[in-house]
C-alpha cells in the first residue's frame, strides 16, 4: 500500500521547501553532512539530543527527496555514508542563511520560544 497524502501541497515553491525541511533535525543533518560528517554514528554523536530512530527516519526522508545520497558498502561490517547531492548542495545557501539568521537573533529567539 502506498502512502496517500491527506492534505495536498499547495502549488507554491515554499510549500515544497517546507515539506523537505520539516523535521526537527533536517537542517542540522544537512549542515553536518555538508561539512564532512557522513556516517550515521558520527551524526548521532554530533546530535546527541536526537534519538537514532528519529535521525534514521529524517535521513531516509532526505534521501527520498534527493537532498542527500546514501551509499552502503558491502563489507564484513556494513558501512553507510551520506553525501549531499547536487540538488542538496543547491539548498545549502538557504540552510546557511537560516543558521546565520538564527545565530544573529538567538537572544530574541530564546525569549519568544520559551
Amino acid at each position: 500500500m502506498t502512502y496517500q497524502r491527506k492534505i495536498p501541497i499547495l502549488e507554491c515553491g515554499h510549500e515544497y521547501v517546507r515539506e523537505i525541511l520539516y523535521g526537527r533535525w533536517k537542517i542540522t543533518l544537512i549542515y553536518y553532512i555538508a561539512n564532512g560528517v557522513s556516517r550515521p554514528g558520527e551524526l548521532q554523536r554530533k546530535i546527541p539530543q536526537a534519538g537514532r530512530r528519529v535521525l534514521d527516519v529524517q535521513l531516509n526522508q532526505l534521501v527520498k527527496h534527493e537532498i542527500i545520497s546514501k551509499t552502503v558498502y558491502d563489507e564484513a561490517v556494513a558501512r553507510v555514508e551520506y553525501r549531499l547531492t547536487a540538488f542538496g548542495s543547491s539548498l545549502l545557501p538557504v540552510v546557511m542563511t537560516i543558521i546565520e539568521w538564527g545565530n544573529q537573533n538567538i537572544k530574541e529567539l530564546k525569549r519568544v520560544t520559551r
